[in-house]
């Protein structure tokens, strides 16, 4: 197999699996939510509840089931994710990443609040408008559920793969497109490719944490503090604190 054919193969197996776990995470959410039904629990008709059933199962479960399924099936083992307790040198990392994600999202926000271009929004936001309680939960969530679940297969097992057939950058750029592309069925209202646009960006931030740590609870911690506190912000705003 040529070098190009390697490197086509890598996006191809990325593509399949960024979306392919989405998919079936979807399965396994509609799964859990009619069991529920059938159960006597009216998930379906609570949309807070519904949003509790999608990020466990989504994120947390099928995320990291995906992520965890596939290296056994290549026979990789668990040694292919480079994750560790973070040293204090990492830790400050972690710190300037977090950092970095909330400045670049607040200079991108107001950049399109001057010049009068709208970004979508997540539909997990509606829903916590309607419920501020869904803001507060959700921010143990990040931590626990979402920023490892995501992480775990983008840059764990994603970027991981193609970085064995791109040079860092490559990979890094390579995986935060899919990472954005995928946050498009999560997105109501107009200016989706706005939205995917800063999610891109910050993507890129991520990944070079991981690619210069080669740990991958720096971007983990990174991902859950940067959700948290939009969560929080997002809490406030919508019970008139700010």
């Amino acid at each position: 197999m040529s070098d190009r054919q390697a490197q086509l193969r890598a996006v191809g197996i990325g593509i399949l699996l960024v979306v392919g776990a989405y998919l079936i995470g979807q399965i396994v959410v509609t799964a859990t939510a009619l069991t529920l039904v059938a159960a006597g629990i009216p998930v379906l008709d609570q949309p807070t509840l519904l949003l509790g059933v999608s990020v466990v199962m989504l994120q947390g479960v099928t995320f990291g089931g995906v992520a965890l399924g596939y290296l056994w099936y290549r026979g990789d083992g668990l040694d292919f994710i480079k994750a560790r307790v973070p040293s204090k040198r990492e830790l400050a990392i972690t710190l300037g990443g977090f950092a970095a994600l909330l400045g670049v999202q607040v200079s991108i926000s107001l950049t399109l609040a001057r010049l009068g271009i709208q970004s979508a929004q997540n539909t997990i936001v509606d829903i916590g408008n309607q419920n501020p309680i869904v803001f507060l939960l959700l921010i143990p969530a990040s931590f626990l559920l979402i920023g490892p679940g995501e992480e775990l297969l983008n840059r764990g097992l994603v970027q991981g793969l193609l970085r064995k057939q791109f040079q860092p950058m490559g990979a890094i750029i390579l995986t935060s497109i899919l990472f954005a592309f995928v946050h498009v069925f999560s997105l109501q209202g107009q200016g989706k490719l706005v939205y995917l646009g800063i999610v891109f960006v910050l993507s890129l931030i991520l990944g070079t944490t991981y690619e210069y740590t080669d740990n991958l609870a720096v971007p983990a911690l990174i991902h859950g503090a940067y959700n948290a506190t939009l969560f929080g912000l997002q809490y406030l705003n919508a019970t008139g604190g700010m």
